[in-house]
């Protein structure tokens, strides 16, 4: 089946009684110049391109993205809630190694990835391992997944196909109005760039609105900072946007003697006053 076909994606829906689900964010990727991209992206300046790379995907899908990250030598661990699909994924991939033997680089995980991200060691998963995320992300959890691995810390670099108002608050610098929790937490410890956007007809079924390809790339400028003065970083930052249109010596009365608003701190600012109230 070519996974980028609109007509071949529906006719093996239809033949699999499978209608997809909405709630799990399940809109399948069928263009091949963003599948392209979004791989490209993902693997550029990490090794050969490709070549025993080792992948996390999540939320694979009928396999698009993995089929094309196979296909250039990498080893993928893709994890898929849907059992439909994770059944369909493995069996696939089996029928197909003996005659394409880079088939045989995929693993297959059925499961929650909130789980898997939670409790890795349960599916003998080792994350510290993997050089890359590539993955086209359910759109309901995706934010949150992103965000559990952002604060893990253990991916070098993740690219991501997410809503494009995601991927605008996630790179959103300070001041802006899209600066929210969400990009204050992911530039934490990474960079993060817009790579491209991606219109709603490159997928099926089309959902409503846009998506864009993100790129996160992790950075060591905050690595000094203790366990301690992390937890009280993401405490401070979540009630502080939890109240954004409060000054921040209303929030915090008499902890931080501020005017500005949380969307006005820079990362260094929101550092800095961590530090400050640990002393």
């Amino acid at each position: 089946m070519n996974l980028t076909s609109p007509s071949q994606v529906k006719a093996w829906c239809i033949e699999n009684g499978f209608h997809p689900n909405k709630v799990l964010g399940q809109n399948f990727l069928i263009d091949q110049n963003a599948l392209k991209a979004i791989v490209d992206a993902g693997l550029e300046g990490i090794g050969d391109q490709g070549s025993g790379i080792r992948v996390l995907e999540i939320g694979p899908g009928l396999g698009v993205l993995t089929e094309e990250m196979l296909k250039r030598g990498c080893e993928v661990v893709a994890v898929e809630k849907d059992p439909i699909l994770a059944a369909r994924l493995e069996k696939d991939a089996k029928a197909k190694t003996e005659v394409e033997p880079w088939w045989g680089n995929l693993t297959v995980i059925a499961g929650d990835a909130l789980e898997v991200i939670a409790r890795p060691e349960t599916w003998n998963l080792k994350p510290e391992t993997f050089e890359a995320m590539i993955s086209n992300l359910p759109y309901q959890a995706g934010t949150r997944i992103l965000l559990e691995l952002v604060k893990a810390r253990e991916l070098p670099s993740m690219t991501v196909l997410v809503q494009t108002e995601v991927a605008e608050r996630l790179a959103a610098k300070e001041g802006s109005k899209t600066r929210g929790l969400a990009g204050v937490w992911a530039q934490l410890d990474y960079d993060v760039k817009i790579v491209r956007k991606v219109t709603a007809s490159c997928f099926w079924p089309r959902p409503e609105i846009g998506s864009s390809v993100v790129r996160l790339v992790r950075h060591d400028r905050n690595a000094g900072l203790s366990p301690e003065e992390r937890d009280l970083f993401h405490r401070l930052t979540k009630q502080a946007f939890e109240h954004r249109r409060k000054q921040l010596g209303s929030i915090f009365k008499d902890m931080i003697q501020s005017t500005a608003r949380a969307e006005e701190l820079s990362n260094e600012d929101w550092i800095q006053l961590t530090k400050g109230l640990i002393g």
